[in-house]
């Protein structure tokens, strides 16, 4: 513990590299020019409510002065550290270089060095952002996550569009979505930004491209056409970028810890001074590092680009041999050498470099920049690696360049280990086994087209031949029957409750039946409504649950028409992303099955009826409801079959043209939550021979069978007949 705390005050009080404060990006210009940043949490706020109160220019105000009030206090913290850290009287005391020192002396060392940085920093703090300094204008993570993903210009790019600023929106648009790059429906608005003859390309710029990648892209692209000697200033801002890059980043490292709940101090589970000590640093460490790999990915990506920083070293060492610069080319070659001092084309280029310039020089060596990186980071891995050893931490190192010697020998199996790619440690998933339900396949005509594999996913599946055209036909007479006598169960206006771009129309089951028994829709619809319904529970339940019975909770027959004419500019979903059991929650990618969710269902169902429409295909997607994972068109008597969970959710993307039916239903495993108003509709549609039959049976008593194994009631509907005239396949319960 003590030899950490050492190494923290080593590293506490070297100051970091020099590197150009980047220029502010355009899309932060100060609205408020000289004025102190106010805290962006409350601007942040307050411009969410202004925006949904229909405020738009209040909003696009609030949130423009959020974004750079948050960038003004990243700065001030990158800048009051570099600061504090070069002020005289920072450097380290010379009992803890070496010399000798009387015993405990160096924790009173440790402890004013580290009161001094505090008073600096809260000092400079105060400086530049007012009274309270950076405690005035602290941000909890979860706002600064939505910063990082950009979430203010998704609202500005909408606010932007109602005040018909079409530039500032597409710019706006553009950006967020360079930050989110599957974000589903703001794919669909720039798809539609770039029809508006108002939007000029020019339009579509990131507001927030970090110097580094704009520099480095340039710089490629220059290389791409042998102008080397264009190639070589952007290339050079862009390393210098780089490192500012990381030096911002590091910065935010240490900004405050975010408090523990009020559990763990009741607890009393809070830790002692040095153990509080060693732990906050180990995040700091932890963090900084982790900006390597942050300051090398794009906006949007995934993953950082590897090698970052000596892959724009060799392009360096590269284009100066090109043009001429033998002494810079050689500097650049050096520092690659010191990331891998075994690279053979490095070693390589230098020996030609060192031979084209004849005699030797004795002050050409490595960048400083680079040597002082490489000093300061092997210095905090060694930390980490001790912690990993000694106190039970974990590091994930970020580079590949770090030395064995630096990890100690009993991690070293270990770390090998995970690095090392091991089939048998990572089994393909067994395909469920669908041998318990190929009984149900021989209802004539319904084959397996999907199964989860396919589907990307788990517990999903999609079975074609579920209805017969005729049926499809019928069913589709029946909703529009019941649409025209006004009967939209559940929805009183027009206009969809999802989009107001669509009408929707919905029919339950039960109102089905009271339309047939009064006359005003066919009762062969209606009963074939029913018979569908329990159709596709059986199904469910045999492909998803064969040992325990699953129950209809809910028939829903619903149909969505695109509006004429509001479809030019459409910028939403005809049913936005959601899971049909829990609360959806993207930024977590938790689903949360409580009230007001309908936390009973448990394995949903949608039967198309028709594929005569332009859109309105299911899509599935990850837990972030951004990347879709797979899609699935619709077609009459196509089934698409799933859990009711997290693990599914889903949406519809939007109704253009034409008008889209399906049957939605949902399946229980609780007898409590079974569909009553299907029962109830079975009642309703009841032939009177059928109920003139059971008055008997209820008067004479039970009646015993003569045949102990009784044939399958017949169907007591008109069979439905198809174009040709010819009487449908009839389809045996199951």
């Amino acid at each position: 513990m003590l030899r950490l705390l050492r190494l923290l005050l080593l590293l506490l009080l070297l100051p970091p590299p020099g590197s150009p404060e980047p220029s502010e990006p355009p899309g932060l210009a100060p609205l408020s020019p000289g004025a102190l940043p106010q805290a962006p949490d409350l601007l942040y706020a307050d411009g969410l409510r202004a925006y949904a109160a229909g405020a738009w220019a209040r909003a696009v105000a609030l949130l423009r002065e959020a974004l750079r009030s948050q960038a003004a206090l990243g700065r001030t913290r990158r800048d009051c550290g570099a600061s504090c850290a070069a002020e005289p009287g920072a450097a380290l005391p010379a009992q803890l270089l070496g010399a000798p020192e009387p015993p405990g002396s160096w924790e009173t060392l440790l402890l004013r060095a580290t009161l001094r940085r505090a008073d600096c920093l809260t000092r400079c703090a105060a400086r530049k952002l007012g009274p309270g300094g950076a405690a005035r204008l602290r941000v909890g993570s979860a706002l600064r996550n939505a910063f990082r993903r950009r979430e203010p210009y998704n609202y500005l790019q909408r606010a932007y569009y109602q005040l018909k600023k079409l530039d500032l929106a597409a710019a706006a648009a553009h950006t967020f979505f360079v930050a989110n790059p599957t974000h589903l429906q703001m794919r669909e608005d720039m798809a539609k930004y770039r029809r508006m003859s108002g939007v000029r390309p020019q339009s579509f710029r990131d507001l927030e491209t970090p110097t580094h990648w704009a520099a480095y892209d340039t710089g490629l692209e220059l290389l791409g056409r042998q102008e080397a000697g264009l190639a070589l200033p952007r290339l050079e801002e862009a390393l210098q970028a780089s490192l500012a890059q990381m030096e911002s980043c590091r910065a935010g490292c240490e900004g405050p810890e975010e408090q523990q709940g009020a559990e763990e101090e009741e607890a009393g589970s809070s830790p002692g001074l040095y153990e509080a000590i060693a732990g906050h640093w180990i995040r700091v460490l932890q963090c900084r590092q982790r900006c390597v790999a942050d300051t090398a990915t794009r906006p949007g990506r995934s993953f950082p680009v590897p090698d970052f920083l000596p892959s724009q070293l060799r392009r360096l060492y590269e284009a100066h041999a090109q043009v001429g610069n033998l002494s810079q080319a050689v500097e650049n070659v050096l520092s690659v050498l010191l990331f891998y001092p075994e690279d053979e084309a490095a070693k390589s280029a230098l020996t030609q470099y060192q031979a084209e310039l004849g005699e030797p020089r004795p002050g050409l060596g490595p960048r400083e920049d680079i040597q002082r990186f490489i000093l300061r980071s092997l210095g905090e891995k060694r930390q980490l690696y001790y912690a990993m050893e000694h106190l039970g931490t974990s590091f994930e190192d970020p580079d590949s360049w770090t030395p064995v010697s630096f990890i100690p020998e009993a991690l070293r199996e270990k770390l090998r280990e995970d690095q090392e790619t091991r089939p048998w440690d990572h089994e393909p998933p067994q395909l469920k086994s669908l041998t318990y339900w190929k009984d149900v396949l021989l209802l004539e005509g319904v084959t397996l087209t999907h199964d989860a594999t396919q589907l990307n996913g788990s517990e999903r599946a999609v079975l074609d031949g579920l209805l017969t055209p005729a049926e499809c036909g019928v069913l589709l007479q029946l909703a529009k029957d019941a649409a025209g006598a006004g009967a939209r169960s559940g929805y009183r206006g027009r206009r969809s409750p999802h989009t107001p771009h669509e009408h929707f129309e919905g029919l339950t089951v039960l109102k089905a039946a009271q339309l047939a028994r009064a006359g005003t829709v066919g009762s062969q619809g209606a009963k074939l409504l029913l018979e569908v319904s329990e159709r596709v529970r059986t199904l469910t339940q045999a492909y998803f649950s064969p040992e325990r019975p699953l129950h209809l909770s809910f028939t829903h027959l619903v149909c969505r028409s695109a509006i004429e004419g509001e479809q030019e500019q459409r910028m939403d979903l005809s049913h936005p992303v959601h899971a049909d059991n829990c609360i959806l929650e993207p930024d977590t990618g938790e689903c949360w099955r409580e009230p007001p969710a309908y936390t009973y269902r448990d394995y949903s169902g949608l039967l198309y009826l028709n594929d005569d429409f332009q859109g309105g295909d299911l899509f599935f997607t990850q837990p972030n409801a951004l990347t879709v994972t797979a899609q699935v068109r619709p077609r009459c008597g196509r089934l698409v079959a799933f859990s009711s969970g997290g693990e599914n959710p889903h949406g519809v993307w939007a109704v253009t043209r034409g008008r889209r039916c399906a049957l939605a239903l949902w399946h229980t495993w609780a007898p409590e939550h079974k569909e009553q108003e299907w029962t109830e509709a079975k009642e309703l549609l009841k032939e009177p021979e059928e109920e003139e039959e059971e008055d008997e049976e209820e008067e004479g008593g039970e009646m015993p069978s003569r045949d102990p194994s009784p044939e399958p009631p017949s169907r007591k509907f008109q069979r439905v007949q198809d174009k040709a005239g010819k009487p449908p396949r009839v389809r045996e319960e199951l």
